[in-house]
C-alpha cells in the first residue's frame, strides 16, 4: 500500500480541495449536508472569523497517490488557555477515509502540533471557540444533519479510540412531534409565570427591530452559560462576525425574546427552519440557484432547528421556559411546523433540557469529544 503523505494547507488551490474533500466523500450519503463553500473558506480569512484574533491554527491534507484521502486543522484558543488554564490543541475538520493508517497520519500532526507549542492534551472534533461546530457523531448516522451540527461516518469513533483517545464531552440532540394544541396546563402556567415575575414577550414587526437585541442576546448566553467549566465569554468581534453570518438566515418569527418590567432581555431563543434540504439542493453554492433552495425552505418547512437559548441566571429554573415553548408553538404553528429537532447539548445540561420533558423527546443523536494526555509524552 503507498504510503501517507500530509501536506500543509498553504495556499487557494489547496484551502479548497480541503474545503471539498467530505463532498466528495460523502457524495452518495444522503444524511450528509455540506457547507456553503465561501463560508467554509471565511473561517480561515482573519478578515472574516474574530477568533483567529486570539487563535493560531494549521489545516492540512493527506495524500495517498496523489489522491486526498483525509483532512484535519488543530488550533490553539490562547483565550481559553489564558482564562481557563486549559492547555490544549483543539482538532477538528477531521475527515478520513476508512483507513487506519490514514486517521494515525491525522492525530499524529496533532499530538506533533501540540507537543511543538508545548500543550498537554488534544481533544476535538471542536471548532475554535464554543460556539462553532462540535462533536463526533456516535449514534443517529440514519438522521439527515443539521446545519449547525458534524455528519461523520460510523467508523470515526473506532479509529479514534483504536489510536488511544478516549471520551471527553458528550453531547444529545433530541427530536419531537410538535403538539397540534397546546396543553391547558403550559398554557396557564406560561401566564401566571409571566405575571408573577412581570415578563413581557417582545413583537417584532421586522428584522430591524432585532438588531438591538443580538449584544444583549450574546451577553446573555455569557450570563447562561458561564458556570460551565469550559466556556470562554464571546469578545465584540465576535458578536459582529456570528450578526453577519447568521442574520440573513434569522426570520423574525422564529425569535423569542422575553423583557422584564425594565424592558431587560432576560431569555430569548432563536430556532429556524431546517435548511438542511436547501444545503443538499445547493451543493456549496449560494448563486446562481442556491438561495432560491434557501428561500423555499424558509416559507414552507415541517421541519425547525432549535439553535440558541439563553436564560438570566436569576430566572433559571422559575418556569420561563413554559413561557419560551408557548411562544415557539405559537409560532410553528402558523408556519406548519410539525417537528421540531433540538441542538446539541451538553448531557449534563438538564436545565435545557427540561425544557421538552413534556413532549415526548426522542434521543435520535449523541456525538461526543475525543481527547489525548500528552503529559507522558516528549517531543
Amino acid at each position: 500500500m503507498s504510503a501517507i503523505s500530509i501536506i500543509e494547507v498553504k495556499n487557494e488551490k489547496d484551502l479548497i480541495k480541503f474545503i471539498k474533500f467530505p463532498m466528495e466523500l460523502y457524495k452518495t450519503n444522503e444524511n450528509y449536508v455540506p457547507p456553503l463553500i465561501n463560508d467554509e473558506k471565511n473561517i480561515w480569512n482573519p478578515k472574516e472569523n474574530a477568533a483567529l484574533d486570539f487563535s493560531e491554527f494549521k489545516t492540512y491534507l493527506a495524500f495517498q497517490n496523489e489522491k486526498v484521502v483525509g483532512r484535519i486543522a488543530v488550533m490553539i484558543n490562547y483565550k481559553e488557555v489564558k482564562e481557563l488554564g486549559i492547555n490544549k490543541v483543539r482538532f477538528g475538520w477531521l475527515d478520513f477515509i476508512d483507513d487506519i493508517s490514514v486517521s494515525k497520519a491525522l492525530i499524529d500532526k496533532a499530538k506533533d502540533f501540540a507537543l511543538e507549542k508545548e500543550m498537554t492534551m488534544i481533544e476535538g472534533p471542536m471548532g475554535f471557540t464554543n460556539l462553532d461546530k462540535a462533536g463526533l457523531l456516535t449514534m443517529g448516522f440514519d438522521k439527515i444533519a443539521t446545519m449547525i451540527g458534524l455528519y461523520n461516518y460510523s467508523y470515526y469513533s473506532e479509529h479514534l479510540e483504536k489510536l488511544g483517545l478516549v471520551k471527553e464531552k458528550e453531547w444529545v440532540e433530541f427530536e419531537l412531534d410538535f403538539p397540534e394544541v397546546l396543553s391547558e396546563k403550559v398554557q396557564k402556567f406560561s401566564s401566571l409565570i409571566a405575571e408573577k415575575y412581570k415578563l413581557r414577550v417582545l413583537e417584532f414587526k421586522n428584522k430591524k427591530e432585532i438588531l438591538p437585541y443580538v449584544r444583549p442576546m450574546f451577553k446573555l448566553l455569557d450570563e447562561t452559560y458561564k458556570t460551565l467549566s469550559t466556556y470562554t465569554p464571546i469578545s465584540e468581534e465576535q458578536i459582529l462576525t456570528y450578526k453577519e453570518k447568521y442574520f440573513n438566515f434569522i426570520d423574525k418569527d422564529y425569535i423569542v425574546c422575553i423583557v422584564d418590567e425594565h424592558d431587560e432581555l432576560i431569555s430569548f431563543a432563536i430556532t429556524m427552519p431546517s435548511y438542511s434540504k436547501a444545503l443538499q439542493k445547493a451543493n456549496g453554492k449560494l448563486f446562481p440557484f442556491g438561495w432560491y433552495h434557501f428561500l423555499q425552505a424558509g416559507k414552507k418547512n415541517l421541519r425547525a432547528n432549535f439553535y440558541l437559548i439563553g436564560i438570566h441566571p436569576d430566572y433559571q429554573r422559575r418556569g420561563v421556559t413554559s413561557i419560551i415553548f408557548k411562544e415557539i408553538w405559537k409560532n410553528f404553528s402558523k408556519k406548519g411546523v410539525k417537528i421540531l429537532e433540538t441542538n446539541p447539548e451538553l448531557e449534563e445540561n438538564k436545565s435545557v433540557q427540561v425544557l421538552w420533558q413534556d413532549y415526548n423527546p426522542v434521543n435520535h443523536k449523541r456525538r461526543r469529544t475525543y481527547a489525548l494526555d500528552l503529559t507522558s509524552q516528549k517531543k
